[in-house]
């Protein structure tokens, strides 16, 4: 094993699964039985920011809780091998992988290897397919690596948005097809002094207690005197973007705050990849780098046709390779704005130590809109071709709507509009009325800024797909929230209501899966074990492959699955605190041992 320090230039990573309860330690009064973040204690050393690089066969992973500062803030962490993000893992396609966990931390942990195909006893989720790594225990991961691409690692537990994440890159077996002369991680991620578990519950107990932009009746918003009365009877805000913000938040990259000054050297004319990986909690991202093209090579590790935008929103748990060629200027900003603009993470790409661009200045917040309601008229995903498929009682088409519909009449807990599996309960506090296909769509404020802006309907896969069968059936799955109680399920349960009941894939079969947004937040939705195939209107053998996929506000978004991973698997919300609060589920894929379904 080889440990080489790497001066920050790569990090960071994401957040993952398993629930825990210190209830009875407290009723015992057994203080140094409760974790750090609960005697309210932070333990630990400092945490040194950037990664070191682990390569070889054997690997040595060490969790620990430390502190971290950024500008004035500082509060308890969570470390892998001491820095924040943890190290970024080199490793080669083809090779076979050990990695030795030691939790020399407070609380249960595990890692999850997020995007690589690996047998289901060694996906690291507590709860699911393995027990949790109590505090000074060892535990054994081992696997082969049959990939190549950018990846990362991360808890799957709450201690992910405190730091326990960090960068994959696998080289390929027969050599890189993109020749560039320089290679950068730029992990992004968010990190607040408050624990986890302490912000979990405020947004539990509160409404929307972390929306800073709440709008009043005298706010400079193009909202008509209806259009307010509406969202009021909704009990909802056109600024509900994210529910955690810059008042809460430092935005980093590879664990640097802005004030930091974080560089990322260049020659002019070098070609420069950039592997962007959003770790964060709760952020959504919209990348660019002002005077710069950008050409997106890969999405979520996998080779796609070259597409050159000027900006990309990056969903939790998405990643995306670029290639810039760096010219004409000593330096450019890279930013990384938060979805709703309230903050923003910022490194340079500099020709020379010290060089610095421009930053521009934040913009101004977006607003959700009708689309974010369900309210759009027309779907192209009616279009797509369900030839052949049998849609059972789970594919049921969402309810239509009538374009000669009153907007004033119309309401948005219609629970008629619902296929029979979904379950009707105070868990569901909004339904889409029209979630047509928004593959389409930039993201969130994007759709006005006057550039290039990458969307999924661009992605093509420079590769031909494995599985070049059609789908047999259709499988819908609606994601549902009370966003006023925090709740958040799919198809109207949440985890604890369905352990009994995962989602059942037969070994080898052919699925489409149709996702169904009935709430006004995009969700990045994650299935462990596996590649997917965005139905997005490429070419058949060319939808590209993902692991994670945003699904907008009352929209929804398809893929075609092979479910060839026999296992259980996870398969959750990327946003951590929606997946804690229950939007989460267990694929299982049958018989173990493969063969007929």
């Amino acid at each position: 094993m080889s440990t080489t320090p790497l001066s920050d230039r790569f990090a960071i990573d994401r957040r993952k699964f398993l629930t825990r309860s210190a209830g009875a330690a407290s009723l015992l009064g057994l203080g140094h039985a409760l974790p750090a973040w609960a005697r309210g204690s932070h333990d630990g050393t400092m945490v040194r920011k950037g990664s070191d690089v682990l390569s070889g066969e054997h690997l040595t992973m060490t969790v620990a809780d430390s502190s971290f500062a950024t500008a004035s803030r500082h509060g308890p962490a969570v470390t892998v091998n001491g820095t924040l993000p943890g190290p970024l893992l080199r490793l080669r396609e083809g090779q076979n992988l050990v990695v030795d966990l030691e939790n020399n931390s407070s609380m249960g942990t595990s890692i999850h290897w997020h995007g690589l195909l690996v047998p289901f006893l060694m996906d690291g989720v507590p709860g699911v397919t393995m027990a949790a790594v109590e505090p000074g225990e060892r535990f054994r991961y081992e696997f082969p690596i049959r990939q190549a691409g950018t990846y990362w690692w991360h808890a799957h537990t709450l201690q992910e948005p405190m730091g326990h994440y960090g960068p994959i890159i696998i080289d390929p077996a027969n050599g890189d097809p993109h020749q560039v002369d320089r290679d950068y991680v730029v992990m992004l991620s968010d990190w607040s002094p408050m624990d986890p578990h302490v912000l979990m519950k405020k947004l539990k107990v509160g409404e929307a207690p972390f929306n800073f932009q709440k709008t009043t009746a005298t706010d400079d918003y193009p909202l008509s005197g209806a259009e307010r009365r509406m969202w009021a009877r909704m009990r909802m805000m056109p600024t509900d973007i994210s529910d955690v913000s810059a008042p809460l938040y430092s935005y980093l990259l590879n664990g640097h705050g802005p004030e930091d000054g974080l560089e990322f050297a260049f020659n002019p004319g070098e070609r420069v990849r950039l592997r962007f990986i959003n770790g964060a909690a709760m952020t959504f991202f919209n990348v660019r780098i002002p005077g710069l093209p950008m050409k997106v090579i890969a999405a979520d590790g996998q080779d796609v046709r070259p597409v050159e935008v000027d900006e990309f929103q990056i969903g939790n748990a998405e990643t995306y390779d670029v290639i810039v060629e760096p010219n004409g200027a000593d330096a450019f900003a890279i930013v990384a704005e938060a979805m709703d603009r309230s903050g923003m993470g910022v490194a340079m790409l500099a020709s020379r130590p010290g060089a610095r661009a421009d930053v521009p200045l934040l913009r101004d917040p977006p607003l959700l809109t009708m689309a974010d309601m369900g309210m759009s008229h027309g779907s192209s995903a009616d279009s797509m071709d369900h030839g052949g498929m049998d849609h059972g009682s789970s594919g049921a088409a969402s309810g239509a709507m009538d374009s000669s519909m009153d907007m004033g009449s119309m309401s948005m807990r219609d629970t008629s509009l619902l296929p029979p599996n979904v379950k009707v309960g105070p868990g569901v506090d909004m339904v889409s009325m029209n979630p047509v296909d928004r593959m389409g769509d930039p993201g969130i404020g994007l759709a006005g800024v006057g550039h290039r802006v990458l969307n999924y309907r661009q992605l093509v896969s420079a590769n031909m797909n494995p599985d070049m069968r059609r789908p047999t059936r259709l499988k819908e799955i609606h994601l549902t929230g009370n966003m006023e109680r925090y709740m958040w399920s799919f198809d109207g349960q949440k985890f604890s209501a369905v352990t009994d009941d995962p989602i059942r894939f037969a070994f080898n079969e052919r699925v489409r899966v149709k996702l169904v947004n009935d709430t006004m937040m995009a969700h990045p939705i994650h299935l462990h074990g596996h590649f997917f195939e965005l139905v997005n209107g490429a070419p058949h053998g060319h939808q590209p492959l993902k692991h994670t996929v945003i699904v907008q506000p009352g929209g929804s978004a398809q893929f075609d699955l092979t479910a060839n991973e026999p296992g259980d698997w996870a398969f959750h919300c990327h946003l951590i605190y929606h997946m804690h609060n229950g939007m989460f589920q267990v694929v299982t894929v049958r018989p173990l041992q493969g063969g007929e379904g």
